[in-house]
């Protein structure tokens, strides 16, 4: 098991300075990856679920063991349970979730790059939604976010070796889409995929 670094020792002591290192590194990122998944629940947005899910973290910092970098998939991972959670609450509520669109996006599309974010996450999501749900989730994890496989799976609560089979699939799929696309389509993750052929 690995060791806690500087930076998690000291947000386990309730070290301000080192919850908003591990804020810095990660809030972006959390938002990015929620924004592409959407809600589970239609009255919270992307901020809402990541505020619970920063929340949760603080609650539990005992609870982990790593690196700040291992932070990440642990985060992600409590962001996936407290999605799950709001979409079980809607089942619960009888309530019919609508498509995560612009009006859901909140202050998600305005925090960085105003409408052009919005905008982006859009295709991003038009992009994964050619994909089955997991590989749109590793892909999500792995292309959008940055995440590695460890952190993937982590946040996932999938095995590695399945990270990078899903991952690999993708790759392929949206090389095949890329080939048959129009030279006017936009594309914001598929030339990503013709650059980098490595399913790491």
């Amino acid at each position: 098991m690995p060791e806690d670094d500087e930076t998690v020792s000291l947000a386990k002591c309730g070290d301000q300075a080192a919850w908003a290192a591990l804020y810095s590194a990660h809030a972006g990122r959390l938002l990015a990856w929620l924004g592409t998944a959407g809600s589970g629940d239609p009255g919270a947005g992307a901020e809402d679920v990541a505020a619970e899910a920063w929340l949760v973290a603080a609650q539990k910092i005992a609870d982990f063991t790593g690196t700040s970098s291992d932070f990440a998939g642990w985060l992600f991972g409590i962001a996936r349970n407290v999605n799950a959670n709001g979409r079980r609450r809607v089942v619960r509520r009888r309530t019919d979730p609508h498509a995560f669109g612009v009006d859901d996006e909140g202050d998600l599309g305005r925090t960085d790059g105003g409408i052009d974010r919005v905008d982006r996450l859009d295709e991003v999501r038009r992009t994964l939604a050619c994909l089955s749900p997991r590989e749109a989730d590793v892909v999500a994890c792995r292309d959008v976010v940055g995440l590695d496989v460890a952190g993937t799976a982590e946040a996932l609560g999938i095995r590695p070796t399945a990270v990078r089979i899903a991952h690999h699939r993708a790759r392929q799929r949206l090389r095949g889409l890329l080939d048959e696309a129009e030279p006017d389509q936009p594309r914001t993750l598929l030339p990503e995929v013709r650059r980098n052929p490595a399913t790491g």
